[in-house]
C-alpha cells in the first residue's frame, strides 16, 4: 500500500465518485444529482484536520458548484477534458509532488490522472478497466460513501482519527 502519510490533497471526480453518477434532467433543464452525507462529513472533517480538496469534472453544472461551495471544497475544475492540467496546476501552486495527492476516479478518462497520483482509487462500481489501474478499489459505490472511505483511510493512516 502507498504511504498515505504523504497525502495532502484529495482530488476527486464528481459524477460517479462524489455523486452516484445518475443525472436527472427536469423539464426546465435543471440537473438533479445525488450525494451522500457521509462523503460530505468526511470532507468537512478532512478539511478541519488539514487536508485540501479539489473536484475535477468533465461536466459543468450548477449542482456541482452548489455542492462544492456547501462543503467548502478548495477547488472546482469543470469542463475538463485533460484532468492532468488541473493536477499540474495544483502541484505547482502548492509545491507538491505526485505522492502528495490521492485521486478517486471511476471512468476511463480518469486513468491518466490515476496513474500519476500518489494514491489512486476508485469506487466499487467503477468501470472494470479503471480497477486495473488503481492502488485501491473501495468497498463503497460512488456517491454512497466511497469518498468518505478514502478520506477516513488517509486520516487513520496519518493517525488523525
Amino acid at each position: 500500500m502507498t504511504n498515505l502519510s504523504n497525502i495532502e490533497f484529495v482530488l476527486m471526480d464528481l459524477d460517479g465518485c462524489l455523486s452516484t453518477g445518475h443525472i436527472i434532467y427536469t423539464s426546465s433543464g435543471e440537473d438533479i444529482k445525488m450525494f451522500h452525507t457521509h462523503d460530505g462529513y468526511g470532507i468537512t472533517r478532512g478539511k478541519a484536520l488539514g487536508l485540501k480538496f479539489a473536484v475535477i469534472s468533465g461536466m459543468n453544472s450548477s449542482v456541482n458548484k452548489r455542492r462544492t461551495d456547501r462543503l467548502k471544497i478548495d477547488y472546482l475544475f469543470e469542463n475538463i477534458e485533460d484532468k492532468l492540467i488541473p493536477f499540474e496546476f495544483l502541484k505547482e501552486k502548492y509545491k507538491l509532488k505526485n505522492e502528495n495527492f490521492a485521486y478517486i476516479g471511476d471512468d476511463e478518462f480518469d486513468i491518466p490522472l490515476l496513474k500519476k497520483a500518489g494514491f489512486s482509487c476508485c469506487p466499487a462500481n467503477a468501470m472494470e478497466e479503471v480497477k486495473k489501474h488503481v492502488d485501491y478499489v473501495c468497498k463503497h459505490n460512488g456517491g454512497e460513501g466511497a469518498v468518505r472511505e478514502i478520506i477516513d483511510m488517509i486520516l487513520k493512516y496519518k493517525q488523525l482519527i
